[in-house]
């Protein structure tokens, strides 16, 4: 069956940069194919029509959302009628689950096939939102393996077609060439930091990420930091905050971006969970992950959250593979001491990135080929199954 309309909402960048690369392997299968929705430049490139900005969806926050939900209803019930009235062959939703599953109930109850692209954290925590999402949707497709898993216990058709940043980066990377590019010295120990994108991150751990460097450096004569801040706010944060360290201010690198290079360059890598963690093991890098929250926040992440680890290389491997330090046990004397033992330990740093180097390989699947063949599939009302893609991919590739 060929697809001739897509209904297509996306929320924030991100999910611009997944629905422009869905987009593209949708037109290659279906060269008459029509979009409409909500989505950014990337998407309206392919030729999306989109019917609100892409930052309508970019809502944080408890207070800002109540702010906003006047708005956001409004948004959601013109998203309604303008899909009803168009009758596409399915609606996608990239992400944003808060408003994206709902809309996709709202059509799957009045007789639209839909799918969600980007699973939300629902094997973590609050996972009775499962009852919601298999109301809401014809099929899942996750970015992690572990994901699927949780959605095949539960009964929900899915498909782990891989994730797009383990296509994005390369299976070999050079950290001679990411030194000289950083103008770091070829021999010596480097120790990459990346104390996390918000604000609130850097209120929590960058005196403690900063002190336990410092306790490193007082260790290691020889030894580098490289600090690559997630924007200009987090810089000029950073810039204040070393401050009060001018024994380690002389030996730290501080740079505007280039988180990638830093990564790369390094021995090894100290960070707060998130994404991060996810991009550090796709650059094939022996890591510390460490996290503190506000009290109250830890207090009720303890009891709501069901996972035994936080980190996306754990939670991948279903091990503890990277050690994970969270709020009191973050402190910078423990960081400082499993940071130099791993420094320390180069054939241990080897055997893990070797591993992370295999992890990568699992994950990079073409990710944005394997969603438009699931989204195919299900149009043409076949099984959404991740072996049944896999198989049915190598035959697109043939033609």
């Amino acid at each position: 069956m060929t697809l001739q309309r897509v209904y297509i909402v996306a929320g924030e960048l991100s999910g611009d940069i997944l629905g422009a690369g869905l987009m593209h392997e949708l037109k290659l299968r279906h060269p008459n194919i029509e979009f409409r929705g909500l989505g950014g430049p990337r998407m309206e490139a392919h030729g999306l029509t989109s019917r609100f900005p892409l930052e309508t969806l970019s809502v944080m926050g408890l207070v800002e959302v109540i702010k906003h939900l006047p708005e956001l209803i409004r948004v959601r019930r013109t998203l309604r009628e303008e899909a009803l009235a168009w009758q596409p062959d399915i609606m996608i939703g990239i992400d944003a689950p808060d408003f994206n599953i709902g809309l996709e109930k709202q059509l799957r109850a009045a007789g639209l096939k839909t799918a969600h692209y980007v699973s939300p954290s629902v094997w973590a925590w609050r996972q009775g939102r499962v009852k919601k999402i298999a109301k809401a949707v014809d099929g899942m497709l996750t970015l992690l393996p572990f994901e699927a898993d949780f959605y095949h216990q539960h009964q929900v058709p899915v498909a782990f077609v891989g994730h797009p940043l383990a296509d994005e980066l390369p299976l070999e990377n050079d950290r001679q060439a990411a030194r000289q590019t950083l103008a770091l010295p070829a021999q010596a120990p480097v120790l990459a930091i990346l104390p996390g994108s918000r604000g609130n991150e850097i209120r929590f751990l960058g005196d403690t990420f900063l002190r336990a460097a410092e306790l490193l450096c007082q260790r290691n004569e020889a030894l580098h930091v490289v600090i690559p801040a997630a924007t200009h706010q987090r810089y000029q944060e950073i810039t204040q905050l070393l401050a009060s360290y001018p024994t380690l201010s002389e030996r730290v690198m501080l740079l505007e971006g280039q988180a990638r290079e830093a990564m790369v360059a390094s021995d090894a890598v100290l960070l707060a969970s998130g994404t991060a963690a996810l991009e550090a093991m796709l650059c094939h890098r022996s890591m510390l992950v460490a996290y503190k929250m506000a009290p109250t926040t830890h207090w009720l992440a303890k009891r709501l959250v069901k996972t035994e680890w936080i980190s996306l290389p754990n939670l991948i491997a279903q091990e503890g593979v990277v050690p994970e330090l969270i709020q009191d046990a973050a402190s910078p004397e423990t960081i400082a001491d499993r940071l130099g033992e791993m420094l320390n330990n180069a054939q241990e740093r080897n055997a893990l990135e070797a591993r992370f180097a295999d992890m990568h390989r699992a994950l990079q699947r073409n990710a944005s080929q394997r969603a438009a063949q699931a989204i195919s599939a299900m149009v043409a009302g076949q099984p959404l199954d991740s072996n049944e893609i896999a198989s049915q991919e190598g035959n697109h590739h043939g033609r």
